[in-house]
């Protein structure tokens, strides 16, 4: 199983890792949206503006999330994620993700280790790819 993804020209002009995918909306659809591959994140967040988008109603809400920025209030979700593979067949995570309430506390949804430790990601800005690696696919590290 293979998740391609691309390094990500972002609004304050840095070049990022990310990928896209879809969310389940309140009303059933799917919406699309970037992810940052982002290594060391321990959860996956949605930002304030994708939780507009979206409507879904929170579970419940959290004391805070914190990152390098500092720390934002948050509110814990149920939905669905969608990622596409390299053979265009969808594949599904369900569960409860965060999701920050404050419009300037995060822009770009972020993909963390909940979903990204379930892989092998490759990070390689020299290399330009973005992917996220399980099942039948593998990497080497060759010496040339």
């Amino acid at each position: 199983m293979r998740f391609n993804g691309e390094w990500l020209s972002c609004d304050d002009g840095i070049v990022r890792p990310a990928i896209r995918g879809e969310i389940l909306a309140d009303d059933g659809s799917w919406k699309t949206f970037e992810f940052l591959v982002d290594t060391g994140a321990d959860r996956t967040v949605f930002s304030a503006v994708t939780l507009a988008k979206l409507r879904l109603q929170p579970l419940t809400a959290q004391e805070g999330i914190s990152g390098l920025g500092g720390s934002a209030d948050s509110v814990i979700v149920e939905t669905q994620i969608r990622l596409t593979r390299e053979t265009s067949s969808k594949v599904v995570f369900r569960g409860q993700y965060a999701a920050v309430t404050q419009l300037d506390s995060l822009d770009i949804d972020v993909l963390g280790r909940d979903i990204t430790g379930l892989f092998s990601a490759i990070v390689d800005q020299p290399g330009d790819v973005v992917c996220l690696l399980g099942q039948r696919h593998r990497y080497t590290i060759e010496h040339v």
